[in-house]
């Protein structure tokens, strides 16, 4: 009888430790949500006169010393009208009540699809990770818009975890629409990382990071399609890809140096 009691208390421990620790890793998550949603940051055409308010390309993060954001390069690669007054600009915030900040390009990275931007105000920068490439099967998680703005500034974060490494190429359905032209990419072409994860074309330029620390270990920069651009909000195929931090860190020693 004392040895079946025992054995029940030391089941009901295990459990209440069990429990603890997950509550823990929980709430720990919801933490660095919260410091990570701080630090990024829709990104916007503001031209007055076309549009009643800035609108929404894509997203992006506050990076170095508060003063830069990183974000995709076709994010920013529509060029600015010249007849009219436009400008890039990052929102802060959430729901209505934004901050807007001018942004200007002042460095890219077209192979990798990376811009950096120079802001007129300090925003809170989040920390990147080291170099070292990320290994399939590490947990990672990403906040952005996917949406854009139609309600308002609203940030969510998503998780999955990096599926594989693979080459930079146009992912193809099948081998038959493999041509000449996308093999020859195979020759200069970098490693990014192929998520297992659910992204959006507002996506783009979203802080890819370790869930645990909110240290950024990529940059999403787009998704695979199934049939049109349409069908990747009705029915996305789980599939994403970022950018290695490493090309982030030397676009902002390359701009900054």
């Amino acid at each position: 009888m004392v040895g079946s009691l025992n054995k029940l208390m030391g089941f009901c421990t295990i459990f209440l430790l069990a429990t603890s620790t997950h509550l823990r890793a929980e709430q720990q998550f919801i933490d660095v949500v919260e410091s990570v949603t701080k630090s990024t940051v829709a990104i916007a055409l503001d031209a007055p006169y076309k549009h009643a308010s800035p609108r929404v390309l894509g997203t992006g993060f506050i990076v170095d010393d508060g003063s830069y954001a990183i974000t995709n390069y076709h994010v920013v690669s529509e060029p600015l009208d010249p007849k009219y007054v436009e400008n890039y600009v990052v929102l802060s915030g959430e729901g209505t009540v934004v901050k807007k900040v001018k942004a200007e390009i002042i460095k890219i990275d077209l192979k990798h699809d990376l811009a950096l931007l120079k802001l007129d105000s300090i925003l809170p920068p989040l920390k990147l990770s080291t170099e070292r490439m990320q290994r399939p099967g590490t947990d990672i998680a990403f906040t952005g818009f996917p949406i854009g703005a139609v309600l308002g500034i609203y940030p969510s974060t998503h998780r999955g975890y990096i599926s594989a490494i693979t080459p930079d190429v146009i992912p193809a359905m099948n081998s038959q629409q493999l041509n000449l032209k996308m093999m020859q990419r195979l020759d200069s072409v970098s490693l990014i990382y192929q998520l297992d994860a659910i992204a959006y074309p507002g996506n783009s330029g979203s802080p890819m990071y370790d869930p645990k620390s909110g240290e950024v270990v990529g940059v999403i920069n787009k998704v695979l399609v199934k049939d049109t651009k349409e069908s990747a909000l009705s029915s996305p195929t789980g599939i994403s890809y970022a950018i290695p931090v490493k090309y982030v860190h030397k676009l902002i020693s390359d701009a900054t140096n």
